[in-house]
């Protein structure tokens, strides 16, 4: 699905806080599929649950996949909805978590990794130049940079000052 391209220089229209999520996966022996293929195919039942759940506090993510990685962007709304979700016994994560330690994480078949970055309203910034909404932008969507500032000083000095 083509989605449009913005012609000209835009930032994100995203004002508040916003927590960003980075998890990903590295298959260490490719060989054991048995092992890694569920660890693999739960993080789609993981986003098809959450994208569903418009109170889950997931706002938008993006997917990377690698030869023998994949990497997940996700922004959330709030820490504590993401760790609600990841906490949570009758959601998808717990159970997949305790599952890839019983099954996947002793003989090191396939590694899991996270990084979270609680970034406060006035802290962030972004450009797009001649391109379709991405990242923050494609979470609420884009203005043009000349409505928040000409520069990446500017556009956080601005945020700042709004605090």
């Amino acid at each position: 699905m083509a989605r449009e391209i913005h012609r000209g220089r835009f930032t994100a229209s995203h004002d508040g806080d916003i927590v960003v999520f980075l998890i990903g996966m590295r298959v260490n022996k490719p060989w054991k599929v048995r092992q890694w293929w569920p660890v693999f195919v739960t993080m789609p039942l993981m986003l098809k649950e959450l994208s569903d759940d418009q109170d889950s506090g997931l706002l938008g993510y993006r997917q990377f996949f690698g030869p023998r990685s994949a990497t997940l962007l996700q922004y959330w709304e709030s820490l504590e909805k993401l760790q609600q979700f990841a906490g949570d016994p009758g959601r998808t994560h717990r159970p997949a978590w305790l599952r890839y330690f019983r099954d996947s994480f002793s003989d090191g078949v396939v590694g899991i990794w996270h990084e979270t970055y609680v970034v406060p309203a006035g802290s962030h910034e972004s450009v797009y130049g001649n391109m379709p909404a991405v990242g923050l932008g494609a979470v609420g969507g884009v203005v043009p940079v000349a409505q928040r500032g000409d520069s990446a000083a500017a556009r956080l000095t601005r945020s700042a000052g709004a605090r």
